[in-house]
């Protein structure tokens, strides 16, 4: 383990600069670069039969893991839908004060132009196209029919709604809570504390899971990233621009990944959220002209049954792994993407977490699952349901063969809706600009959340690692695509099939240690209740009332009972005899007392429920006591971290909190006994990122020592 961090290695706020963890950087280095020599090599030794071999390569990892990945993605799915129904919801991700950093509009836009703007321009059309022509036969509807058009919205909704984002939900809220509420480095690797230790996830182990994760982000934002440039230069190719070449689309990395890296160097705020804005309102304008010119009416009707169609097709779909089916549907489509998911899962999982600060889990949950699901319905609709009424009432969508061009359809669709020229090629133009866009924001996206795990975690990382990340991307995703030639969108699959797996089992592994500390927040989460020594004034009057007979009477009940409260006789003693809990508590109020009010009389209680076998009996007094081992169980709670996410979190506010009290009311003395004991948040060890120990306070309680000497 590292020393102790010293002057020399701390910044100017005296916290330890990130140093880049070399254990994890040269690693995935290595790996990525193996595995692009691996695809050049594969489509050199197979020649023109290079798209053959990669298919074949493709169904083999597909059909092999396949039925793991719709287990994974099912289950992600289902854990999100737990903690944001159950009390867990109410979990703030941070200090029990803070609040969201960016605004909710902000914080969707970064949220869905990270999460798989690509995906959606690329797929908004070609996809529902796709699945009319060939629906999968577990459905059971004719090809080309009115009712394989309805169904293939549902289809396609299914594999970019709820799905997709209960993945990317599941990794950033385990990122966001072990970061901002338990004070651990932002890393893939914290995930797995709580069913580890600190001592493997600091070792070997968890250097392989950060390379794990950087590998699979890598591979699967190449994937997003090839998409992206095959539909550029197909709409640029259809404006008559350019001819499809190799060199075109190695022009076309070269130069988004340029302008991708001078948002890098700008920063977080300056740079991703303001293209993120940018790009989130020409994809608007760009849907609402489609929706103006297009079928509005038909439209507006499909938007409600596109959504009933979802909701029939998610438990149709959501386990079906292509057993025994005649077709290739369920691979071509939903294992691709659900491998892709989980490819992109810690980069985008990454990016909404750091943005989601201050945000309950409910609240985080429920916005990234449904607000994106929703955009997608929107997009969906628009383009899919405009392409789809096209293609079933004049036919020229699709060609003769009944195969769908992925990377025309939607340039094909802008040249038959009935509008001039001139506004085709402006439509052309957006389309082409927002996937340029897109492709910029998740290079940005995919440099930093790689940075930060080839740093241990440390959120502020130097811009020279960014930018190599970001090149590095850029240029496996142009390898990628010279690989396969011809056969490029499988080689773009076969790597995020690839990519996957180690992946899906680290995810596993992660709902399991988060459940485990969702049932310690839930155990020691405290409900707040009101004590009231006194009736209500409507209990009151209803109690003058019972025996009186006229508004004399219940004028003359009302003062008595009203004196009998203020000073403090029957009533009270009978609240303070109710329970020996409440013995200490003083029931008396200050001052003169002319009438009844409700606030001015009640204590309120922080309340925790306590399991039966978590009580003790003193066999003298029968007393009841607690045993706080059988109530509080953290495997996280004896570890300090001398890191700016400690100060920041809850945890870390707690832990000088605590330090605060004992150097002031204990005497110095810790409140529960030797330091280092039971489940003292303010005990233990101390380390920096990187896994240095070490004995002291942190930078945070220092502060709060001085000032509260000043």
């Amino acid at each position: 383990m590292a020393s102790h961090v010293g002057a020399d290695q701390q910044d100017q706020d005296g916290q330890p600069k990130a140093r880049l963890s070399r254990p994890v950087f040269v690693p995935a280095v290595v790996v990525i670069g193996t595995a692009l020599a691996f695809a050049i090599w594969f489509g050199a030794r197979y020649g023109e039969d290079a798209t053959q071999a990669f298919t074949d390569l493709r169904d083999s990892i597909g059909v092999n893991v396949g039925w793991w990945y719709i287990i994974v993605v099912t289950a992600m799915l289902l854990f999100c839908v737990w903690a944001a129904l159950s009390k867990v919801g109410n979990v703030r991700l941070g200090r029990d004060d803070e609040r969201p950093e960016f605004s909710l509009f902000s914080w969707f836009a970064m949220l869905f132009s990270a999460g798989m703007g690509i995906g959606l321009v690329f797929s908004g059309v070609s996809e529902p196209l796709s699945h009319l022509t060939t629906p999968p036969d577990v459905v059971g509807v004719e090809p080309g029919s009115e009712e394989a058009g309805r169904a293939a919205i549902g289809q396609s909704l299914f594999h970019w709604g709820l799905h997709a984002w209960g993945i990317y939900a599941v990794v950033g809220l385990g990122l966001a809570y072990m970061t901002f509420r338990r004070g651990r480095p932002l890393s893939v690797r914290w995930l797995l504390e709580p069913l580890f230790g600190r001592k493997l996830i600091e070792s070997w182990v968890g250097h392989v899971i950060d390379v794990v994760a950087i590998v699979g982000t890598v591979f699967g934002v190449a994937t997003s990233l090839g998409l992206g440039v095959l539909q550029i230069q197909a709409g640029l190719s259809n404006l008559g621009w350019f001819e499809p070449s190799n060199t075109l689309m190695l022009l076309l990395v070269v130069g988004i990944t340029a302008i991708g890296t001078l948002s890098v160097v700008s920063g977080l705020h300056k740079g991703l959220q303001w293209l993120s804005n940018a790009n989130m309102s020409m994809a608007t304008v760009m849907a609402i002209v489609v929706l103006l010119v297009g079928p509005t009416v038909f439209l507006l009707r499909s938007l409600v049954q596109n959504f009933g169609e979802y909701l029939q097709t998610i438990p149709q779909l959501a386990f079906v792994t292509g057993a025994g089916a005649s077709d290739t549907w369920t691979l071509d489509w939903t294992l691709f993407n659900q491998a892709w998911f989980l490819a992109w899962a810690p980069f985008v999982g990454m990016f909404i977490a750091r943005i989601s600060r201050g945000r309950t889990i409910r609240e985080f949950l429920l916005g990234a699952l449904l607000a994106p699901t929703l955009v997608s319905l929107v997009w969906f609709t628009v383009f899919g349901s405009t392409g789809i009424q096209h293609q079933l009432t004049e036919g020229n969508l699709v060609g003769q063969d009944g195969n769908v061009d992925t990377e025309t359809a939607l340039f094909h669709l802008f040249g038959e809706l009935p509008v001039p020229d001139g506004v085709t090629t402006v439509l052309s133009v957006v389309a082409i600009s927002v996937i340029m866009l897109f492709f910029i924001t998740s290079a940005d996206s995919c440099s930093l959340v790689v940075d930060v795990l080839s740093h241990d975690g440390r959120t502020e990382t130097p811009t020279t690692t960014r930018v190599f990340w970001a090149l590095l991307v850029g240029a496996a995703a142009a390898l990628l695509l010279m690989a396969g030639g011809e056969a490029a969108l499988t080689v773009l699959q076969v790597s995020s099939l690839a990519g996957a797996a180690p992946l899906s089992i680290v995810y596993v592994l992660a709902m399991v240690s988060l459940w485990r500390m969702f049932r310690l927040e839930v155990a020691t989460m405290p409900r707040y209740v009101r004590i009231r020594s006194q009736a209500t004034p409507s209990a009151l009057v209803s109690a003058a009332r019972e025996n009186a007979d006229s508004e004399r009477e219940v004028r003359r009940s009302l003062r008595e009972l009203v004196k009998a409260q203020n000073v403090g006789a029957p009533g009270r003693g009978d609240i303070r005899r109710a329970s020996a809990t409440l013995a200490g508590l003083d029931a008396t109020v200050s001052g003169p007392r002319f009438g009844v009010r409700q606030d001015e009389d009640s204590t309120i209680l922080a309340v925790e429920d306590v399991p039966a076998h978590a009580t003790t009996v003193d066999p003298k007094t029968g007393e009841i006591g607690i045993d706080d081992e059988a109530v509080r169980s953290d495997p996280t709670a004896d570890e300090v971290f001398d890191t700016p996410e400690f100060d920041d979190s809850a945890l870390g506010a707690e832990h000088r909190s605590q330090e605060l009290l004992d150097r002031y009311v204990n005497g110095g003395k810790p409140a529960g006994g030797e330091q280092g004991g039971g489940s003292d948040p303010s005990s233990g060890k101390q380390a920096d990122s990187s896994g240095g120990e070490h004995t002291g306070r942190d930078a945070g309680a220092e502060k709060d020592r001085q000032s509260g000497e000043k």
